[in-house]
């Protein structure tokens, strides 16, 4: 059973590995900590038998949250965990503020790209040579309320 709830102090180093498996510039469990006690942060871990599988988390900056740090463990992908922490994400975003919701993500990351469309998001532009090692450009999508 999965359990999505919010990032505590006690999750940081795992979330650190886990995004360390899927991005090539991870961020460090100082970054993740900070983001525990910040009021204009949600970050959440999706946890099945006690071992996290999944984080992401949005930022508040002026009513625009910004989407970090999007990752399900490889074994546990297709099961419709991004989608239901997405969901949340929203729902507790919308009610501190946000209005409208940014990420980049890679231009070849189909299946993301296909979660976050299926979620509203549409792509705005691209970030050229936004993400090293390797070096490629990021799509720009937004969620907006119109």
């Amino acid at each position: 059973m999965i359990v999505i709830r919010r990032l505590e102090e006690r999750d940081v180093e795992a979330v650190s590995v886990l995004n360390g498996t899927a991005f090539s510039m991870p961020w460090s469990p100082e970054d993740f900590r900070h983001l525990v006690a910040d009021e204009n942060s949600l970050y959440y871990v999706a946890e099945e038998d006690g071992r996290i599988v999944a984080s992401l988390g949005v930022t508040n900056v002026l009513s625009e949250g910004n989407i970090n740090n999007v990752v399900v463990e490889e074994a546990c992908r297709g099961r419709g965990i991004a989608t239901e922490m997405m969901e949340l994400l929203f729902k507790e975003g919308d009610a501190m503020g946000i209005t409208d919701y940014t990420l980049e993500v890679r231009v070849s990351n189909a299946p993301a790209i296909a979660l976050y469309e299926k979620l509203g998001f549409v792509s705005e532009g691209i970030r050229p040579r936004f993400y090293e090692r390797p070096t490629e450009d990021a799509m720009i999508m937004w969620r907006r309320k119109r």
